[in-house]
């Protein structure tokens, strides 16, 4: 029979139940400083304690998340710090990267700043895209929005959003920080254009210019005699080495005779056209639009134009120009639907808002194409026939 009064007996047990208690105090005491210092280190003046956070931090403070007429104020752990459990510990633990970039300087010069700032914000960018932008939608939702109560943009976007399932970053990659400079992804976007240009088959009979395109009146020509806009639809006649004598044709305003648009009414260039060029020029038809009391003619022209330069695939002109228009023109607001303005409003929209972006002269025409191609009235135009 076990003896209920062994002295050891009895010391083991407190041992045990000390230990226990140890145990649970020492627990709660790691908890309650784990969650303390994770709190600690959330906090916006945590983050902005460091050198390296100080262009970041005036950028914040510049945009409608720091200061706006609701007083409401999003932090930086609001936007950068998931709020699941599993994703906030492995967002901690991937912040020590952060410091080790602290101790060895890697963006503490404004200069090293923004070498690495498209970088950055890519990875952010990816992260919102990858988790639904989950932060964004702990303050914003869909279905707490009163759409008819917002700006007329934002009324019309917001619903093709929501039908769409879009998330918020698509359209908002600007609102707490400046856009660092895209010319490096668009010059990587021509690349790519200029790539797939090459791959183009001989056996391919419409073809579009992935640029503003020299063209010629006889095949070894070296002076041009005009320029076909990018994106323009041409139409193969014959192959001679490494140009191509192809079809275009498009409407031309009575007494504007240097130029060739993609649609009738639409100020959308396709063609421009020198003197001798223009002399070229075939007329196909005649109309009288009926709202204006303009003239216009459909006319065509045969000229060369190298080949490397044309694609038989138009899509992926629109992918890259889309790339341009999402990645330049949400600094400010949110990507503006393309249908939002008919065809020759687009050309005063593009040209106000050029100069808040990075894109050169060239990547501005391509853009200008694609929006007005796929402007509200162009549905309805009457494309030039080839």
């Amino acid at each position: 029979m076990k003896n209920t009064n062994d002295p050891s007996a009895k010391r083991r047990k407190w041992s045990v139940l000390w230990i226990l208690i140890i145990g649970i105090i020492l627990g709660a005491v790691l908890l309650g400083g784990s969650a303390y210092v994770m709190h600690k280190t959330s906090d916006t003046a945590f983050c902005v304690s460091c050198h390296t956070m100080q262009q970041p931090l005036a950028e914040y403070q510049g945009s409608v998340h720091f200061q706006n007429t609701k007083g409401i104020r999003a932090e930086c752990s609001d936007c950068h710090v998931p709020h699941q459990p599993v994703d906030y510990l492995l967002t901690k633990v991937a912040a020590l990267k952060d410091v080790y970039g602290e101790m060895t300087g890697k963006i503490d010069t404004p200069e090293k700043y923004n070498a690495h700032k498209l970088e950055m914000a890519q990875k952010v960018w990816k992260e919102f895209e990858a988790n639904n932008s989950a932060t964004c939608r702990s303050c914003h939702s869909f279905e707490a929005m009163d759409i008819i109560a917002q700006t007329p943009e934002a009324r019309m976007q917001h619903p093709v959003a929501i039908k769409e399932g879009q998330t918020c970053i698509s359209c908002h990659k600007g609102v707490a920080h400046i856009l660092p400079d895209m010319s490096s992804l668009a010059a990587a976007g021509a690349s790519e254009l200029s790539d797939a240009a090459a791959k183009t088959p001989e056996s391919a009979t419409k073809l579009y210019t992935i640029g503003t395109q020299p063209f010629y009146l006889q095949p070894g020509e070296q002076h041009n005699a005009g320029n076909l806009m990018p994106s323009t639809e041409v139409t193969v006649v014959k192959r001679d080495g490494d140009r191509v004598l192809v079809n275009v044709t498009g409407w031309q305003q009575d007494g504007v005779n240097e130029v060739l648009y993609a649609a009738e009414g639409k100020r959308i260039l396709s063609v421009l056209l020198g003197d001798e060029a223009r002399t070229t020029l075939k007329t196909q038809s005649t109309v009288t639009d009926p709202e204006t009391g303009l003239v216009w003619h459909q006319a065509g022209i045969q000229v060369w134009v190298a080949k490397n330069q044309l694609i038989d695939d138009q899509e992926k002109i629109w992918q890259y120009a889309s790339t341009m228009m999402s990645t330049n023109c949400t600094g400010c607001h949110g990507l503006t639907a393309l249908d939002r303005f008919n065809a020759n409003q687009w050309i005063g929209v593009v040209k106000g808002m050029a100069p808040r972006t990075s894109l050169t002269e060239e990547q501005l025409r391509l853009l200008t194409q694609y929006v007005q191609k796929h402007a509200s009235d162009m549905q309805s135009a009457q494309p030039a026939k080839s």
